[in-house]
Parts: C-alpha cells; structure tokens; sequence
C-alpha cells in the first residue's frame, strides 16, 4: 500500500539521518573505550581520545550531515553533541559510567552525571570534561569554555547546560540539546519548542489571510512596512553591509483597544514571510521572586536569537511598563527587570511585537527604540460593516429585518467583539435547527458584549 507523500518524505529524511548516527554514535563509543582505557591505565592503542578520527560526511544528503556542514564543529564541541544526543536514542551507551570506585564504594566523582527516575545515567557537562581531558585541567577549563553565551552552542541554542540551582558549578550541570535540535538530528525536521515553564511561549497561527484583515488604511500601512522588513531585512543587513550601521532585529509596538486586531496582524505577518510566531505568556514569565523574571525572560531570548522569529508579547505592560521611583526593594528590582528587558530586547535579532492597551504604560525608554508604533484604533463605520459582512459563513441566511448597514453605524465594536457577536448568533441560528440569524438573537449578542465591556446594555 503506497504512504501518503509526507509519511514517506519524514521516513527517508530520519531514515538518512539514522544512517549517518549509526557512525556517529560508532566513533562515540570508541571514544568513551579511548578514555577509560587512557584513564584507568589499560592499553588504549591511541595516545589520545583526539587520536579516534570522526566519521566524515562530504556526500551525505541527511540533515545531520547538513547541520554539521553549517557549523563546523571542533572535536570536542561535536563529542559535546553526542554525549547530549545519546539518551535520545542509545542510552545504553552511558551505562558504563554506572562504574563504581571500589575503594570509596561509591560512583567515581570524576564521571558527573546525575540519575534519572529510572536510574539511567544523564550527562553533566562534568562527564564531557572527563571523556574530552581527562585530568587535564586546562582541556577542562576548555570545555568550560563551550557554555559561554558567544558560543555556537549557546547562540544557536543548540547545547546548553542546565543547572539545578543558581550556586551549582557549571560542570556538575545538566547537558541538554534543544528540542529543535534534537528533532533535526532524528526525525531531520526541527521540531517546536514545547511550551513549558523553561519555554513559556506558545506557537501561534492562522488560517486567514490578509484580505482577511480589516484595519484602517493608515495601520496597514504601517504593517506592510515591517513586513517588507521581514521580507528584506536579512539583505539589507548582510548583503547591503548595514550590519555595522543598524541594530540587529526589529521593535514594534502594536497598541489599541483589545479585539483591535493586534494578535492577528502579528500571526499574519509570520505566515507571510514564513515565521515562526510565538506569544508569550507572562503568567510563566512574571515573578514575585527576585531575579526570576529576568530568567525567565533570557531563556525565551536565548532560544529565539538567530532564528528570525516573531516574540509577541501580548498586555506586555506587565514586563515593559514604566519605571517607578524608587521606594522600597521591590520598586528597585522591578525597575532592574524593565533595564534588564531593555538590554535583551537592543540586542534580539529577531522580530519583538510588543501590545498594549495604551502607548503611555510602555517605559519611553523601550518607545525610544521601537523601529515601529502602530495604533490599531477602533474601526470605523465602513471597517464595521466589512468585519459584519464577512464575519457570517455562507451558510448563514441573515433574516431580512437585518440592516448590517445600520447595525454598523449604531454600534462602536471592535472587530474581536463583532465576531463574538457572529459567533453566538450563528450558534443559536443552529441550536433552533436550520441556518436563519434572527435580528433578536444578533441583538442579544450586541448586548452580551456590552454587558462584557461595561457600558450600558
């Protein structure tokens, strides 16, 4: 039986990719024997563990292949990714760090690690250092190195450590590859990241389309001109050499009444320019605890640098509100946090939408550097009748005491509030067994929303 084109093309991709693993994780083990062998004084054959020569890939058409092309690995930085990988898909190979030291009964120190659930053994960035140099304090204070932020590993987010406290030493630190790239390397598509409380931003898309967007003419405008940056940014920066001159990424405030069309217009211009949106959610990202929120926020940074994303940061008054004067402890710690998102938001090179209800409870320190200020205002009469005609399915009939003409001009909705309305009246049109919305039902609508906004029903 034939599989559908898309199951086929993942198979042949993860198919390629386990092909060249295979000598990977080969050249691997051999390594960990180099090292133990070298360490406990037993006859290694090779002088050094950089002595066991890695598999080359030059023909290769497997993702990994690629991914390794790209970034042209060092030895110790490519043993760095296997060691990470390899509880993904051969953890067997760790079980000889299970080893214990007779005379002490106890795990030997010098192979890091930490335990899963299950007992399994985890690499630390310690067990790098071991199977990389041994004793050797500088080849140790070299795999240190790999962590900095201006590393590939950390730019890229590819490799990172993970430390269980902020006193924990580096190298007794958990290794953890991304779920991007651990997607790459097995299946050979990056994968999302999931949302979690160390990535509390969710993906966001849609179905429409622009034509489906109903702002006022002068907002559009502003719009297309960052996605004409989203279009031609990367050749402007590189190609024109404006990269020296300008600012990595690109500010924009979206501000307006909620239902204005501010999340939207952020999901289209990813789907246009083939972005990945993500919208944060500042119930994760928020803290009462000292420094937290800074933390919370540099991850999210980290993995969004270099891979030209939108960060929609929706009510982002909660994180880039005005500073305060200084009163108590909180008040200087909050206004650390705001300097704090100022500095990462300068230097993010990727697309960072910040929303809000009023352009004035954003600190005019981040309003100075928004390359855009977009005011998403309540539509107009003619917007309202586009949003009322276009928000019904065909398969509506509308009764024919409904003037959307006049319904337009009588009430002030946002276009958020019009389709809630379309949403009720069509769903009683259905519970009442046929497809007629009736003019009472899409007035009792009109009147739920108003009831919801606090004006008079």
């Amino acid at each position: 039986m034939d599989q559908p084109a898309a199951t086929s093309t993942m198979s042949s991709a993860a198919a390629a990719n386990a092909r060249d693993l295979e000598q990977e994780l080969a050249w691997f083990a051999q390594a960990l024997d180099a090292r133990f062998k070298l360490y406990f004084g037993q006859d290694a054959q090779v002088a050094s563990v950089y002595d066991v020569a890695p598999p080359v890939y030059p023909d290769s058409d497997s993702a990994y292949a690629a991914f390794l092309r790209q970034h042209a690995f060092a030895f110790a930085e490519r043993l760095a990714l296997v060691l990470a990988l390899v509880p993904h898909v051969r953890p067997q190979l760790l079980d000889i760090f299970h080893t214990k030291n007779a005379t002490f009964d106890r795990r030997f120190t010098e192979f890091g690690g930490t335990r899963d659930a299950n007992g399994d053994f985890m690499p630390t960035a310690e067990t790098l250092a071991f199977i990389v140099a041994g004793g050797d304090l500088a080849g140790r204070l070299a795999v240190q190195a790999m962590f900095d932020r201006d590393h590939a590993f950390a730019q890229h987010d590819i490799l990172r450590v993970v430390p269980q406290s902020r006193d924990e030493p580096l190298l007794k630190a958990a290794l953890r590859l991304s779920d991007e790239c651990v997607g790459l390397i097995t299946t050979g598509e990056a994968r999302r990241p999931d949302f979690s409380a160390d990535f509390p931003a969710r993906h966001i898309d849609t179905r429409l389309e622009w034509d489906d967007l109903v702002l006022h003419p002068g907002t559009l405008s502003q719009v297309r001109e960052i996605e004409i940056w989203l279009r031609h940014g990367d050749t402007l920066m590189n190609d024109w050499g404006m990269g020296t001159k300008l600012r990595p990424g690109y500010r924009a405030l979206f501000y307006g009444p909620p239902g204005t069309g501010k999340t939207m217009t952020a999901c289209l211009l990813g789907k246009a320019t083939g972005r990945e949106v993500y919208k944060i959610d500042l119930s994760l990202v928020v803290s009462k605890y000292i420094g937290e929120t800074e933390k919370n926020l540099a991850r999210i940074f980290d993995q969004a640098q270099h891979k030209g994303w939108i960060l929609f940061f929706d009510e982002a008054d909660a994180l880039f509100g005005k500073r305060t004067e200084t009163h108590d402890a909180h008040d200087r710690y909050a206004n650390q946090e705001v300097s704090f998102l100022l500095q990462r938001i300068e230097v993010f090179d990727g697309i960072a939408i910040l929303a809000s209800n009023q352009k004035e409870n954003i600190d005019q320190a981040f309003a100075r550097r928004f390359e855009s200020i977009v005011y998403f205002p309540v539509p107009r009469v003619e917007e309202r009748l586009r949003l009322w005609r276009q928000g019904f399915s065909p398969q509506a009939r509308l009764e024919e005491t409904i003037d959307l003409s006049g319904i337009a001009a009588q009430y002030e909705l946002c276009g958020g509030s019009i389709m809630n309305v379309v949403r009720y009246a069509s769903l009683q049109a259905l519970e009442s067994g046929g497809s007629l919305v009736t003019l009472e039902t899409l007035q009792r609508g009109i009147r739920r929303e108003h009831v919801k906004q606090g004006k008079s029903a």
